[in-house]
């Protein structure tokens, strides 16, 4: 199973693609690297069906099938400013932001930067303060300097005993990825040197100082906020989700067991039921 992409909108940077479904109040996910919004298929039908309009962009994170413009700014600023300009370009207000992995970072970003459009964010686990990479990824954005190391890495991440690695996706997920959605992740990088090179603009501009710098400005977000955490997450430790909730003026911290960093992998339906309960409750 893999989302329909059945929206695509211009912006500045470069053209979006999207899967939609449903119709209410806007409900916009935001995936992590190497990933799409494939990440989402789980989750997107039972929010859809609860009430609410849900659009699953691919991000430009290294599973995207459409390069950016080549003077694109792809620093996760640039890319927190390409989440406020999705927002804007579909004229959506008072949006429930869904974040998972890197997508949580660049949504801070985004909370701290750009909050206008946002009325509730929900994070799962994901970089933040210094966590960004987290230690075993930390040596990819001085690995993405050498050249060719982004398509040696896309080659790697074909073979099912590497992706299961720790530094690969062995630590995301407590379960085997289905191949279709492997497919989805990793054959863009694969097959595009443009999509490659959009990774590597990535990479190069990861640094703990932009999630820091986000850290300081989040006292002054004062939407409400669910950490939607998993504590068995070895990656990002639930300690991240208690120091954030002390941070956000409204915040509170629901715990998903049974699950890794890729909690709409792991445990889709609980996921689910939390954004559907909280997004009443912000309508309320």
């Amino acid at each position: 199973m893999t989302l329909q992409r059945n929206g695509q909108v211009r912006l500045p940077a470069g053209v979006l693609d999207y899967a939609e479904q449903g119709e209410g109040r806007p409900v916009v996910f935001v995936h992590g690297l190497l990933v799409n919004a494939d990440l989402w298929r789980h989750v997107l039908p039972g929010v859809a069906a609860a009430g609410f309009r849900c659009l699953a962009p691919d991000w430009p994170l290294g599973s995207h099938r459409r390069p950016m413009a080549p003077d694109a700014d792809l620093s996760p600023p640039g890319l927190a400013r390409l989440i406020a300009d999705f927002l804007a370009a579909l004229d959506l207000r008072d949006v429930l932001v869904v974040a998972n992995d890197t997508g949580g970072a660049l949504t801070q970003i985004l909370m701290a930067r750009h909050p206008e459009r946002i009325a509730g964010v929900v994070l799962t686990p994901s970089d933040s303060f210094e966590y960004f990479f987290p230690p075993i990824f930390a040596p990819l954005p001085r690995l993405a300097r050498l050249p060719g190391a982004t398509w040696l890495a896309a080659a790697a991440l074909r073979s099912t005993l590497v992706r299961r690695l720790p530094f690969a996706f062995g630590r995301l997920t407590k379960r085997p990825l289905p191949v279709e959605a492997v497919r989805s992740y990793l054959d863009p990088a694969w097959r595009d040197p443009g999509i490659r090179r959009d990774l590597r603009r990535f990479l190069l501009g990861v640094h703990r100082r932009h999630t820091l710098a986000a850290a300081s400005e989040l006292p002054a977000f004062d939407r409400p906020v669910l950490l939607a955490w998993a504590p068995e997450d070895r990656l990002f430790p639930i300690s991240l989700a208690h120091r954030l909730a002390e941070l956000l003026p409204d915040a509170e911290l629901a715990e998903i067991a049974d699950s890794w960093t890729f909690v709409p992998e792991d445990r889709p339906a609980e996921l689910t039921e939390h954004i559907v309960g909280f997004a009443g409750r912000l309508a309320n």
